[in-house]
């Protein structure tokens, strides 16, 4: 195939549409005080003695909660509190995770301060979300039965206005926006799933460290997942150092990766987050497919749709994995509490298909805007 890259004419840099050039300035300015925070010596202390440091942070936190979790507020509005708070939690959350950057970066990663705050978001937040769908506590049988049947449905899901947008319309430039904005997780997809692998040997942990190492190229750097979506992008023009393009993500998508954070950092929701793993793994080769066939549509390299073809194949295997050797045995481990890998499962979709809807409008956006 031939690749966008043939031509001279260097691709334009991604710019705009940014979500956060929606936010109001007392939000950004609020950002930008959790940040200095997040760098200063000794935290806690220095706000026990000066708490006029984040006044202006909790001022802008109390808002938005009152707005994204309230009612009566502007569709604007909301957005723009939902923005901000997913982007403190992201700032907070990703703390956990060592980046091979500043060692410094993470003098505050124990700070209670930071604990109270993302602690307090996440109440509401969660509360917000649970609200959004059915929990039904349904008996083992059912649960096992929901999982099977959503599971067999999910491998090939009917073909939506999203998908035929990604197969038939979608430009370069959009396929170049899409990569941008799914580099916050693509490149250090699976690092979450570590966070629930330590602990007592069984079968249901053996599995998912197949799952685990196979994401990460069995040990070698060469073929772990991340680093087929930095060739993607390096191929499409893009700049692969993590985190480049924060500003695009909407804040549905950092929603979700903000959910998977607390899933993974609480073992009590360790029913939930294997649960939502079943789905995103069954879910994916028919997601991923839609990327391929808008990539070999627009005639880009084998090098610009690699990470795809890889997932395809990979996750076809995994998704069976992580029902039949995880999922249904973690019901029959836990009975009383298996409805909880259903609502896992099924939260994980709802708030994949919204984060998915989001992309598509911030590549549209950014498409006629372009155009």
């Amino acid at each position: 195939m031939t690749s966008v890259l043939t031509s001279d004419r260097p691709l334009p840099e991604i710019s705009a549409v940014l979500p956060t050039d929606s936010l109001p300035t007392h939000y950004l300015a609020a950002e930008q005080q959790l940040i200095q925070l997040l760098a200063m010596e000794d935290l806690d202390r220095q706000i026990e003695v000066r708490p006029e440091l984040t006044a202006n942070l909790e001022a802008a936190i109390a808002t938005a909660l009152t707005i994204a979790y309230g009612s009566n507020y502007s569709a604007e509005d909301e957005a723009a509190a939902h923005l901000f708070l997913q982007r403190i939690l992201y700032r907070i959350n990703r703390l956990n995770l060592f980046w091979y950057d500043d060692l410094q970066s993470y003098k505050n990663e124990r700070s209670l301060y930071l604990q109270c705050w993302r602690d307090t978001i996440e109440q509401a937040w969660q509360a917000w979300e649970l609200a959004q769908i059915e929990v039904d506590r349904l008996p083992l049988d059912e649960v096992k039965q929901a999982l099977i049947a959503r599971g067999e449905a999910d491998l090939n899901p009917p073909v939506t206005a999203n998908k035929r947008y990604l197969r038939e319309e979608m430009s370069a430039a959009g396929y170049r926006h899409l990569l941008a904005i799914a580099s916050l997780d693509g490149l250090v997809e699976a690092s979450r799933l570590s966070r629930i692998l330590g602990g007592a040997s069984n079968e249901i942990q053996a599995t998912l460290i197949r799952v685990l190492l196979e994401e990460y190229g069995n040990g070698r750097f060469s073929r772990k997942h991340s680093t087929f979506f930095a060739k993607m992008m390096a191929e499409m023009g893009l700049n692969t150092e993590p985190e480049y393009y924060l500003d695009l993500v909407p804040w549905e998508l950092l929603a979700s990766i903000n959910h998977n954070f607390l899933l993974t950092e609480c073992k009590r929701h360790f029913l939930r987050y294997n649960g939502g793993l079943t789905y995103f793994e069954i879910a994916g080769p028919s997601i991923y497919q839609d990327y391929k066939i808008a990539a070999e549509r627009l005639q880009l390299s084998d090098t610009a749709m690699g990470y795809w073809e890889l997932h395809i194949k990979e996750d076809e295997r995994h998704g069976q994995w992580m029902l039949h050797e995880v999922a249904l045995p973690l019901a029959d481990k836990y009975p009383e509490n298996a409805w909880e890998l259903l609502l896992g499962y099924d939260q994980e979709k709802w708030i994949g298909d919204r984060a998915g809807n989001a992309v598509i409008r911030a590549i549209e956006q950014a498409e006629n805007k372009r155009f």
